[in-house]
């Protein structure tokens, strides 16, 4: 049986039934992980153990900066190196008490989050299964990755400004981002607080509603989780768009958009206009100033996060004489150049004389590219634009030029300042046979017209059956 290539829910149904045992699915994913990962590269320790002491249920991948008990959970950085986290991610809890495991294995990632192409990893970078010399997109790259590989069957990640949809873009698979306080960041090794948010990465949209389930609610140790009734959202998974609104932003179609993406775009926009959906374009006036609002808030918030790493409790402590040597040694060995990027970045945007000029006056325009999304809302069920402006790329095209690649997350990062959920599905395939994804974003809240709207488009066509051929 080749188990792999199931989604969870016909695993379950299997289960249910006795067809089955959570040893099967083990076997056949281990066997599959050792033919396959040499290439992809989407599991870092591949030596751990894979058995988790406690199988049951469908096994969950998770990306290395969400916190399991015993095992190691380093964010793919040489700082963290050998960290043993004494407890689990709220997240992790709730999968094992949903009657399901964690694979014992963690996912490849950048560095602390700190990308949108899994390149910046001390592992070395995730390949695309779709086309090895291409990055799969990141920072969750590895839980992407693997979901299309069918080397994970479900997978967690973290999204801060696009790291589960665009790479869920890139490798042709399901990525939802919850609104920010749906799902606990407890156990989440922050980048930047206000931003993170935990959630699936799945080969399809029903997979994708399952985790979300599981994984969302109140919960008291993160202080910004909102206690809010969470819906059955396998419940929102009605094929019809009759009557759903849908808003096309105008300044997500213009110059930089690849002509190819913007085509498939294009007809998927008609599909769901066959199917029902009213479309309308609509202004996101403030959509240019994301880019560098984000890159100012996300930076000075990790350089705060990250001053924790020190070598003192944790990790990788250098040898030196005296404590400020040693603070400085550590950190410029064990941190990556895109980290030491970001952190000089961030310093600089809090330090006196600068805050009100960068930080102050990026919250600023924050609030307002939130009132944009407000006012869309008021009339608008969704918004659709596509994920990434292109496909995958080659890996090692932009890892030189980090403006090249912080406007790879163009598209998606205005989500995460708004605190809006978000969902990527595929749409289509390039002449070169790379996947491009379509983002539905709606209102806070909201996830069940996201999930309404992407079922619809994904039972009326094919595109989630495609897989790569390794």
């Amino acid at each position: 049986m080749e188990l792999h290539k199931s989604t969870s829910h016909a695993l379950l149904e299997k289960l249910k039934n006795k067809e089955i045992s959570s040893q099967d699915i083990l076997k056949d994913l281990a066997s599959r992980i050792s033919k396959e990962d040499g290439k992809v590269k989407a599991y870092v320790r591949p030596s751990e153990k894979i058995n988790p002491p406690e199988l049951k249920g469908v096994p969950v991948l998770v990306k290395d900066n969400i916190c399991t008990d015993g095992y190691n959970t380093e964010c793919c950085s040489k700082i963290l190196s050998g960290f043993k986290p004494p407890y689990d991610a709220t997240v992790i809890k709730k999968i094992k008490d949903a009657g399901h495991s964690f694979l014992g294995l963690k996912a490849n990632m950048d560095e602390f989050a700190f990308g949108s192409s899994t390149e910046n990893s001390c592992f070395g970078p995730t390949h695309n299964p779709w086309d090895l010399n291409c990055v799969p997109g990141g920072s969750s790259g590895g839980s992407a990755a693997a979901v299309a590989a069918d080397e994970a069957i479900w997978a967690l990640g973290s999204d801060t400004g696009g790291s589960i949809r665009q790479p869920a873009a890139f490798c042709g698979v399901v990525g939802l981002k919850p609104t920010y306080g749906r799902v606990s960041r407890f156990g989440l090794i922050a980048f930047a607080s206000s931003l993170d948010q935990i959630g699936p990465l799945t080969k399809d949209v029903r997979d994708c509603a399952l985790l979300t389930n599981i994984i969302s609610g109140y919960d008291a140790n993160d202080s910004t989780s909102i206690n809010t009734p969470v819906p059955d959202y396998t419940k929102a998974l009605v094929n019809n768009a009759k009557g759903i609104k849908v808003g096309i932003p105008k300044e997500y179609f213009v110059e930089g958009l690849d002509p190819e993406v913007k085509k498939i775009i294009e007809e998927a926009i008609n599909k769901l206009k066959n199917l029902g959906a009213q479309f309308k374009e609509v202004s996101l006036p403030h959509s240019e100033y994301a880019v560098p609002v984000y890159y100012i808030i996300a930076t000075a918030e990790a350089s705060s996060n990250l001053a924790r790493f020190d070598g003192v409790q944790y990790g990788l402590r250098a040898k030196a004489e005296g404590l400020i040597e040693m603070y400085k040694k550590t950190r410029r060995l064990g941190f990556g150049d895109e980290a030491k990027r970001r952190i000089l970045l961030g310093t600089f945007a809090l330090s006196h004389g600068y805050y009100d000029a960068y930080y102050l006056r990026a919250l600023k325009v924050r609030k307002l590219i939130k009132q944009d999304f407000d006012n869309v809302f008021k009339d608008f069920d969704c918004i659709i634009t596509p994920t990434s402006p292109t496909p995958a790329f080659k890996i090692g095209e932009k890892v030189d030029d980090p403006l090249k690649m912080y406007l790879s997350d163009i598209y998606t990062i205005s989500v995460n300042l708004a605190g809006i959920p978000a969902i990527s599905i595929p749409c289509g395939l390039t002449k070169k046979g790379l996947p491009v994804g379509l983002q539905i974003m709606s209102k806070h809240f909201n996830e069940e017209m996201l999930f309404r709207l992407a079922y619809t488009y994904e039972q009326n066509t094919e595109w989630h059956k495609m897989k790569p051929k390794l």
